[in-house]
């Protein structure tokens, strides 16, 4: 334990910058954790069957990297004297895909519990779909060490009650009461009883146990391995900074060094007798690297259980081999392209989505996800296949409840997991509460299908609160973020297309309430342009004078409008551009292709904020957008007042020419 303290704190006191104190703190937790209970393999980080193991309080770094380099990870002693330095595989929070081990991106506090519960779903389903009598190839516990930071956040509240409601056995979580943070003694802020809080969930909670006793924290861990329909919580106390004479305890050790004078003070008082920086005894490091003996035989056992599966039941095993290699199916999307060709009325985008996500699911087994309690309204049920939860944990539907915020972490916790592609589906306005999350899931370059319908004022009665204006600039602005706003049916089959063939980063689906004409490509360019982003839908003339760019549900007007151009005898030339992201990451050539730079008359149509339109209109161009926010009233008579319509636009266009 110690060992674990000291190579925190020389992490830290090299790097001068860092969080000591909580490492410090949990020493003893992590130690029996590891040691003791945790299923892993240091050889093979990704071997499928393995625990996972969250780092919730993702500001106690030092601590998770002395583990993965003590157990035997990839992570050599150089990189932990790299601690938070540029190009190290030690940043100053654990990075999913960077450091071997890390299981998920923490620091921002309250998302790794919920990520952990998203695992613990993924774990769930996947035991409950594939495993068969004898044969429990999936069967594994999520665990986290969470803190007092994340008991204050909000989506820990969302998460925990959901995990609660769900009966989420296999999910543990050590919880760090150590009564500070930055401010001082959480007192002056959190003085609730968390324990009832999460009896109330339906946690089984044990606790307050003494932090420090390594057999108190083994005799809890094991009650919570046996309890099997209740996620356990493991209240735990202990000091921040523990060891250190003058700090422990306090607030001044929980984001600074130590400074020399105290860790020196600190490893005499630990008893620690060695002098140089980043010493290891041979004893501690001998205790840990047990994990290099058993990780390996634990996964061999493993892989002959998996073998007498596949010969008891291949199809099973082909299809969850499959899953978990995130390939999708030969052929999956066979009929896509077609799927409304027949199809002449008006039909909105959350409804031609729903269409193409039971076209999915009837094709990809692991495709499951559900809605903030909105999934009549965001058309993003999957028919037929269930709601999970404890009387079908098969079920392909989740009901998160009133829970945006945790349905991003979870979605993010289910896809790292592994097995399934997830989706989530809320207003479009309500991508504010669930920001954090959508972020994390581009950092870490998930797969997960944000699904976000009611796109514009055009959902009408409800109003300013409701009516989305700036939400899609703020995603557009996030790196490695895709969103794509649909035209028509036929381009949101594509979106979706595009959605799932995506495995290094996560996907926005923008949709429509109002109803929107198919756009027939037959005659116009296909709907496959959208996976290069934009795409010339429509011209009069190989030599525009003008373009006209449109998304979403005003590319039919902006269609329009650009045939009354062509019939006063402009060149016009009408481009649907469905993602911005999309058409960036094309060649130069194509985008040159698309938008000349001598064609300096240029509008843009969007129901949303103008604000960034000019990279695309240029200096010259229009932007029709909205200023301002939205108003109650019919969706219809919205569009006309705020001038999205035909006549606008060729007026406005008409200005622009003269």
């Amino acid at each position: 334990m110690n060992t674990i303290r000291v190579l925190s704190i020389d992490m830290v006191e090299q790097a001068k910058a860092g969080h000591p104190g909580a490492p410090m703190g949990m020493a003893a937790m992590a130690y029996v954790l590891w040691n003791r209970f945790l299923k892993h393999n240091p050889l093979d980080p990704q071997w499928h069957n393995r625990d996972r193991f969250i780092l919730s309080a993702g500001h106690a770094s030092a601590l998770l990297y002395a583990l993965l380099h003590l157990s035997g990870y990839d992570l050599p002693l150089e990189e932990l004297k790299r601690f938070r330095q540029f190009g190290s595989k030690t940043p100053g929070h654990p990075e999913y895909g960077l450091t071997p081990g890390v299981e998920i991106t923490t620091g921002p506090l309250g998302q790794g519990f919920a990520n952990g519960v998203g695992m613990a779903i993924a774990e769930r389903w996947l035991r409950a779909t594939y495993n068969r009598p004898g044969h429990a190839v999936v069967d594994h516990f999520t665990y986290a060490i969470v803190s007092d930071g994340d008991m204050q956040e909000g989506v820990t509240s969302e998460a925990a009650s959901l995990a609660g409601t769900l009966k989420l056995g296999k999910l543990i979580y050590l919880y760090d009461d150590n009564n500070i943070s930055i401010e001082g003694d959480t007192s002056i802020a959190f003085t609730e009883d968390v324990g009832a809080r999460f009896r109330a969930y339906g946690w089984h909670v044990q606790g307050p146990i003494d932090g420090f006793n390594t057999e108190e924290i083994d005799a809890a861990l094991h009650q919570a391995q046996a309890e099997s329909d209740r996620p356990s919580l493991i209240i735990c106390r202990t000091i921040i900074g523990y060891g250190s004479p003058n700090k422990a305890g306090t607030g001044g050790v929980h984001g600074e060094p130590l400074g020399p004078e105290e860790t020196a003070l600190t490893k005499t008082q630990l008893g620690w007798a060695y002098e140089e920086l980043f010493t290891i005894p041979d004893v501690a490091l001998a205790q840990f690297r047990k994990a290099v003996e058993r990780g390996p035989k634990q996964q061999r056992e493993w892989q002959s259980h998996l073998e007498a599966y596949r010969g008891a039941h291949p199809e099973e095993a082909q299809q969850l081999e499959a899953a978990l290699s995130g390939e999708l199916p030969p052929e999956w999307d066979a009929g896509l392209d077609s799927l409304f060709l027949n199809d002449e009325r008006p039909v909105s985008t959350r409804d031609a989505s729903n269409r193409v996500m039971n076209f999915i699911a009837e094709r990809l087994h692991g495709f499951m996800g559900g809605s903030a309690d909105l999934a009549p309204s965001t058309r993003t049920l999957l028919k037929g296949k269930g709601d999970f939860g404890p009387d079908n944990y098969q079920g392909r539907n989740m009901h998160f409840g009133i829970r945006e915020h945790a349905m991003g972490s979870i979605a993010n916790g289910m896809a790292v997991h592994g097995g399934l592609i997830p989706y989530t589906a809320t207003f479009m306005v309500f991508y504010d509460y669930m920001r954090p999350p959508v972020r994390l899931a581009a950092l870490m370059d998930t797969r997960v299908a944000f699904v976000f319908s009611h796109d514009s004022i055009a959902l009408g009665e409800d109003g300013p609160t409701h009516q989305p204006i700036e939400q899609l600039m703020g995603m557009r602005g996030v790196p490695n973020l895709l969103s794509i706003r649909a035209a028509d049916a036929t381009e949101t089959a594509q979106a979706w297309k595009a959605a799932l063939e995506r495995r290094d980063g996560p996907t926005i689906i923008i949709t429509t309430r109002q109803g929107v004409p198919i756009l027939d490509h037959s005659a116009l360019a296909p709907a496959a342009g959208v996976h290069r982003g934009a795409y010339i839908l429509w011209e009069s003339n190989t030599d525009p004078e003008i373009i006209l760019i449109g998304t979403g549900s005003e590319v039919h007007i902006t269609l329009e409008a650009g045939r009354q151009l062509a019939e006063q005898g402009k060149r016009v030339r009408v481009v649907s551009m469905p993602s911005w992201a999309l058409f960036d990451a094309q060649p130069q050539s194509y985008r040159e292709q698309v938008l000349p730079t001598a064609v300096e008359a240029r509008i843009s149509v969007e129901a949303g904020t103008s604000i960034g339109w000019e990279r695309y209109v240029g200096l010259k161009g229009v932007a029709i957008g909205i200023s301002g926010f939205g108003a109650s009233g019919q969706g219809g008579v919205l569009l006309k007042e705020f001038g999205f319509t035909t006549e606008h636009i060729v007026k406005v266009a008409q200005t622009l020419l003269a």
